[in-house]
């Protein structure tokens, strides 16, 4: 008894730990940039002769938000493939092993890597030039692993009686999978997408080759380079002081971006549950 007591006290202390950071620095971050926050500062473009001392960043936002949904497409559809292969149709545990080492070592591949790679092979060697297309590939293998272990966790918790009833009706393996198992895990599915874009909107390195610029218009087409806030963040910083207030309003509408779409996702996965 004594021992659960200490574990469950350790367990408390630990979340409250957390919990009070992630309160301390937004609470930090809300009252270095409330000074720059405003309807002009989410709704302008950037103006003036020091990025960030003028004008908006409804350019970045909409950049980040072309990047990540651009990435969660490239990436969620061949994540999603992997996972239904692995769960129902591989059935030799040597392929599925290299399956998980590859995917494996594409998750510890560090982002800036990604992004040289998608530099030298997309803009350079194809000749698509820098542009959102170029900078989502790079994002997309980014969080391929990241949506695809979710993905197959969910699809291995789906109760084995239900499978087994489909196949002894009839049912073929193909009308199983898209008619009962994936249905069955469409919130978690889901969740996953929306989890791995904001992996994807936080991410700062492959954006630097390949996509991202310091300054431009709300993008129009995926063959044209965009701001994004992770990026618009790092170069405020490091103008230095003539840009803090302006980077800690940016910081925190990314934050806030980040938090609420992590609500949504924790949200929309436990409403199946609570069903």
């Amino acid at each position: 008894m004594l021992k659960a007591r200490l574990t469950k006290m350790w367990a408390y202390a630990g979340m409250g730990l957390v919990l009070g950071i992630v309160i301390f620095i937004f609470i930090y971050i809300f009252a270095k940039g409330a000074g720059s926050i405003d309807l002009e500062f989410l709704l302008e473009s950037p103006r003036g002769a020091v990025l960030g001392m003028e004008g908006g960043i409804f350019p970045a936002i909409m950049g980040s938000l072309a990047f990540t949904l651009t990435a969660v497409v490239l990436g969620g559809i061949p994540a999603v493939a992997t996972a239904v292969y692995i769960v129902f149709i591989c059935k030799r545990s040597s392929f599925e092993n290299i399956i998980r080492g590859v995917l494996q070592c594409i998750a510890g591949i560090p982002s800036i890597v990604l992004g040289l790679f998608a530099y030298s092979f997309l803009v350079r060697d194809l000749a698509i030039g820098r542009c959102i297309l170029a900078s989502s590939a790079a994002l997309a293998v980014m969080i391929m692993p990241f949506i695809e272990a979710r993905v197959e966790k969910s699809l291995r918790e789906i109760p084995q009686q239900m499978l087994s009833s489909s196949y002894a009706l009839g049912c073929s393996r193909g009308y199983t999978v898209f008619h009962i198992a994936l249905p069955y895990v469409r919130q978690e599915i889901i969740s996953a997408l929306i989890l791995g874009g904001c992996f994807a909107m936080g991410a700062t390195p492959p954006l630097i080759f390949t996509g991202g610029v310091a300054f431009s218009g709300v993008p129009q087409t995926l063959l044209e380079p965009a701001m994004a806030l992770p990026l618009h963040l790092y170069l405020l910083v490091a103008q230095g002081t003539p840009s803090l207030g302006a980077a800690y309003g940016t910081a925190f509408v990314m934050m806030a971006v980040i938090l609420i779409s992590n609500a949504l996702a924790t949200f929309y996965g436990r409403r199946r549950r609570w069903k």
